[in-house]
């Protein structure tokens, strides 16, 4: 095989009088699914290694050098500050061993009295597929339990039981050249200009390189993918499978079945086309809320196209409907056997960076290792043969949901969770927080000190993270990647797999978790998907087990299957018409499509849907480290319909409470922005906010909980929520250099949310105490050395805070909400010198010129806003001419849609200004 130009870095200990050369070393990218090269150069002195550089690779087959803003600032995110580098037991440090046996004998004691059932692990995308291996094995072959869930169970479930059920296997039959490669891009459920960067940006050229290429756009929202859009298809939310029955109803009346490849290779066509039958243009038009010839624009797209991708991802899968909205999709490329064809697919995105790779070897609750599955005896016995285990989980395992539900009735009593942040990122926050509250015990491996879920912890284990990390993991198109250990773990942070060995050791396992490298994991992963394979199952890695540790070092991204070491992967599948079913041939499946669970009512009439910012990653405990990812959206917001915030009686930037049937907690507040890309009566939230990051930021709280019934995903895409202002007597802004000082003045404010700077931590607060009572608070907490410089006025208050002539605090505080820019305050935080002028400035809350150009736009460089319009309206008519001029795009392109919707905004101002009205003369 061949192997990639990576240098393997050593970082054992030198001489402290040898000086190192920088050396260039490989890894991927840890945040989505794309799965990026990033080429790092290193500077090693002594026993210290040094990450001086980040690019993209410009050799690996994913992104061709380039990376989003977040790849980009990787090195801005990888310091020491808030990680957890040693064990701990009720919130102090201990041993390893002290640590591990603690959870041993704890499993263990569970196990003995109530059952392995009474022990769950759920685990994360973001472990890396050795890690994700050894987790498995341990708790389905050895505990004897599949309660084994992952976070992946939220992003991608629903797209694996469609494949399975149309393919008979797990399979992304697409990769990324088809995207460039097609005559017809559907995207739907999909805002892949802020969740897949890298994608999108190929997408964008393909569309330059082929103007005949066409893009539809399939979203309740006008994101900012829309930019690339020749039609945008805003259908109401949860009508998907209507539009895609619609669609197969439309192919067979209209002459756009391909019947050979439907005989041969095919089977149940009739019953899903009898499904559709009652689908007319008309009706998916009325159900989905869309212009009648706006349907058929779309249809008659994919009638006329030879080749088509169907690119879907969350949208799609956060339902409770979410594998037949994915098989009614699939039933489209089936009957027109646009499928194992260059350009043509179901192209199911993941939402991690190893949600397949997990998948690979079993991770989900409802599967066995290697494509095999547990409630399958024949499957349960070979893997139990291979891995030589005393016993097998022999039923599926509880899903996430259903997980944190049997916590909170208290028939899981001991759980581990791993690289994930489940009190944030599941539904019905108030019961998973009521679950581990109640849990016997509770173990979190992470890499921080602080998030939503430890505070639970019972034991907390230091993890290793992205630059430490050594293993593999799968992106979006089957291809697998190393990313490497480049600097020894923080502190005494462990891998996760060597967590779980040590346990298992101490639970009588020894000889089976006695791996001392990963390559070691690797192979038995790769043996194990070819064992007694005969080509039954396409996951087939036969082909790269017997690696040496230095092959596997050097290791080269591939696509699998790879059955033979000969083989250089495949690029995709089904082309020869075989499937993985019985019969081989693929399955339609019949279509019913019904609404989401959580309707709307007269006390919550608005529909909620949640996603990505474009410059944040899950929880933050990442990004949110690094200020310049925070300018872009330094707070989380509530986008509402301008119509609806006039109907409301809102304007933009007041606080509103958000609330839901099923949230047993206070309220969500939010400040509301106006977005009239949204349906009326919508309204949208990110998902990476939380109660680290503010008083009220509880958004999982607002979704119940319900799921689809065969995957378990959760549909978190559709709450029923009511929106309201919320009054306080007090609103400002707050910003600290101290983060000790930040952390203890918050809990004064009734509703505070936090950003970082550069420089510190700034706030936005509000309260219902006066100014009085909150001075004497704030003396309380801060520094007694600090100089206080206080100004009352008629609306509020202002305090300023100096040391050493520096500027350290500053409070503004009046009876409404008035925004200072963020930015000019942590540059003045940044002065060594605060001058008398500047001090006054501060103190009347004056922000100087320069930092009144509006929101951030471009982080890369800086641009904002206002800067840009100026720019537009001088004759830069392009997002091209506008990198030309202001540098804006022209680095990681993340910036680049949004650049285009302000352009198309400014021109469509323009024409409708240059329309000359129609005078109408009576006699």
């Amino acid at each position: 095989m061949n192997h990639a130009r990576a240098t393997v870095i050593s970082v054992q200990s030198a001489p402290k009088s040898v000086a190192r050369t920088p050396t260039l070393a490989q890894t991927t990218c840890p945040y989505c699914g794309v799965g990026c090269g990033v080429d790092i150069t290193l500077e090693t002195a002594g026993n210290k290694t040094t990450l001086k550089s980040l690019t993209g690779t410009p050799e690996h087959p994913a992104n061709f050098g380039r990376l989003c803003v977040k790849g980009t600032n990787l090195l801005e995110t990888n310091d020491l500050n808030g990680r957890l580098t040693q064990p701990q037991m009720g919130g102090k440090p201990v041993s390893w061993d002290t640590a591990t046996s603690a959870i041993a004998e704890k499993m263990q004691q569970v196990i003995d009295e109530h059952g392995p059932d009474a022990v769950a692990l759920y685990v994360s995308g973001q472990l890396l597929t050795e890690d994700y291996y050894v987790a498995n094995k341990f708790m389905k072959g050895y505990v004897g339990s599949a309660n084994i869930d992952t976070n992946s169970r939220l992003c991608m479930s629903s797209a694996v039981a469609a494949y399975k059920r149309a393919f008979g296997e797990d399979i992304v039959p697409c990769n990324y050249e088809d995207l460039e490669q097609t005559d017809l891009l559907i995207l739907t459920g999909s805002n892949a200009a802020w969740t897949h960067p890298v994608l999108f940006q190929r997408m964008e050229r393909a569309k330059r390189q082929n103007p005949d290429m066409k893009v539809v756009v399939v979203d309740p929202r006008a994101t900012d993918t829309s930019t690339l859009a020749d039609l945008h298809i805003p259908l109401k939310p949860g009508t998907d499978a209507v539009l895609f029955n619609g669609l197969l109803h439309f192919l067979a009346q209209n002459g756009g079945l391909d019947t050979d490849f439907i005989a041969a290779s095919t089977s149940g066509f009739e019953a899903a086309l009898s499904s559709a039958a009652e689908y007319s243009l008309s009706r998916v038009a009325e159900e989905c809320d869309v212009p009648e010839h706006d349907i058929l624009a779309l249809f008659t797209l994919f009638l006329e196209r030879q080749r088509a991708i169907t690119f879907f991802s969350m949208g799609i899968n956060q339902s409770t409907s979410g594998v037949d909205k994915g098989n009614a999709i699939i039933n489209c490329h089936l009957a027109t056997g646009k499928i194992g064809k260059t350009g043509s697919g179901p192209f199911s995105i993941t939402g991690q960076p190893n949600a397949m790779g997990g998948r690979e070897v079993g991770g989900l609750a409802n599967m066995l290792a290697a494509h095999m599955d547990i409630d399958n005896a024949q499957h349960r016995d070979r893997v139990q043969r291979f891995w030589q285990s005393p016993r097998m989980a022999d039923k599926p395992g509880l899903k996430a949901v259903d997980l944190f539900k049997r916590i909170n009735e208290g028939k899981v009593k001991f759980v581990w969770i791993m690289a994930t942040n489940p009190v944030v990122s599941m539904p019905n926050r108030c019961e998973v927080e009521a679950a581990l509250s109640k849990c016997d015990m509770v173990v979190v491996s992470d890499m921080v000190t602080k998030n939503d879920t430890l505070k639970f912890a019972h034991i907390a284990l230091p993890a290793s993270g992205w630059s430490e990390k050594n293993g593999t993991v799968t992106n979006s198109e089957r291809r697998i990647s190393r990313q490497r250990g480049l600097m020894k773990p923080a502190g005494e942070s462990r891998h996760d797999w060597q967590a779980l060995c040590a346990v298992a050791a101490k639970m009588g396992f020894a000889e089976h978790f006695d791996y001392q490298h990963p390559a070691e994991i690797f192979d038995e992963h790769a043996r194990l998907t070819a064992f007694e394979n005969h080509g039954n199952r396409a996951l087939d890695l036969g082909g790269l087990s017997g690696l040496t540790t230095a092959e596997y070092d050097n290791f080269r991204p591939v696509q699998w299957p790879v059955p033979e070491k000969t083989v250089a992967g495949a690029t995709r599948l089904f082309a020869d018409g075989a499937f993985f079913t019985a019969d081989k041939k693929a399955r339609f499946i019949a279509i019913s499509p019904c609404l989401p669970e959580q309707q709307t009512t007269t006390a919550f009439p608005f529909v909620l849907n949640t996603g990505r910012s474009r410059d944040q990653w899950h929880t933050m405990t990442r990004t949110g480290k690094a200020g310049k990812l925070l300018k872009h959206a330094p707070y989380s917001q509530l986008s509402l319909h301008p119509e609806d915030i006039k109907a409301l009686g809102l304007s933009a930037q007041e606080l509103v409470a958000v609330n839901s049937a099923c949230n047993t907690g206070e309220p969500v507040i939010l400040p509301v922005v106006e977005d009239k890309q949204l349906r009326k009566g919508n309204c949208f939230a990110p998902i990476h906010w939380s109660a680290t990051w503010g008083s009220n930021l509880t958004l999982g709280a607002l979704f119940n909980g319900a799921h689809d019934p065969l995957s378990g995903q959760p549909e978190l895409k559709q709450g029923a929520v009511s929106v309201a202002a919320v009054s306080f007597n007090l609103h400002g802004q707050m910003i600290i250099s101290d983060a000790d000082v930040a952390a203890a003045l918050s809990p004064a404010f009734d509703y505070w949310a936090k950003t970082t700077t550069d420089g510190g931590t700034a706030f936005r607060i509000a309260s219902n105490n006066d100014t009085g009572s909150l001075f004497s608070n704030l003396k309380s907490v801060l520094p007694a050395h600090w100089l206080l410089v206080t100004r009352q006025h008629e609306k509020g208050l202002t305090v300023i805070a100096t040391s050493e002539n520096r500027f350290v605090f500053g409070l503004w505080l009046e009876n409404s909400y008035r925004a200072l820019p963020d930015e000019w305050l942590d540059s003045c935080l940044q002065q060594d010198d605060i001058s008398s002028e500047l001090l006054a400035n501060l103190l009347r809350g004056t922000p100087d010129e320069a930092f009144l150009n509006g929101k951030l736009v471009c982080s890369c460089f800086s641009v904002r806003e206002k800067t840009i319009e100026t720019a537009i309206q001088a004759g830069c008519s392009s997002v091209d001419r506008l990198g030309n001029e202001l540098k804006c795009g022209t680095n990681c392109g993340s910036c680049k849609p949004e650049l285009q919707k302000m352009i198309d905004s400014y021109s469509s101002t323009q024409t409708a200004k240059a329309v000359t009205p129609e005078v109408i003369l009576h006699d």
